[in-house]
């Protein structure tokens, strides 16, 4: 069975469900604070490819960090958007769910039951 890793800021709601919900299934976990544990620009790259989404996709666009960038009207690459998460980790959606080859965006919190 594999491991599931929930990047997760414990302050979320949505993340405490999923917390939850990977407790209440029995799996085996465990939840990386990614503002204690920041993701590297490799790391994140690594979760978006095997979710099949990109930057954009896990953008918080209604974050005050995304308006100051003014990041909706920003021609930004991939790669600049991916430096700019790790730089403001408050523009990543959370949590990710990683289980081997998998993520998903756990957004709902009961898209984390397709892992399970």
């Amino acid at each position: 069975m594999a491991h599931v890793t929930i990047y997760q800021k414990p302050t979320c709601s949505t993340c405490r469900k999923v917390i939850k919900l990977v407790k209440e299934s029995g799996q085996p976990f465990s939840a990386v604070n990614y503002y204690e544990t920041p993701l590297t620009e490799t790391k994140l790259k690594a979760l978006l490819k095997k979710a099949g989404l990109t930057a954009k996709d896990v953008m918080r666009t209604k974050e005050e960090i995304y308006q100051t960038l003014d990041l909706s009207n920003a021609d930004k690459s991939e790669d600049e958007l991916i430096g700019l998460i790790v730089k403001h980790p408050d523009l990543l959606q959370r949590p990710l769910v990683e289980k081997g080859e998998t993520v998903i965006l756990a957004r709902p919190p009961e898209t984390v039951e397709t892992l399970l």
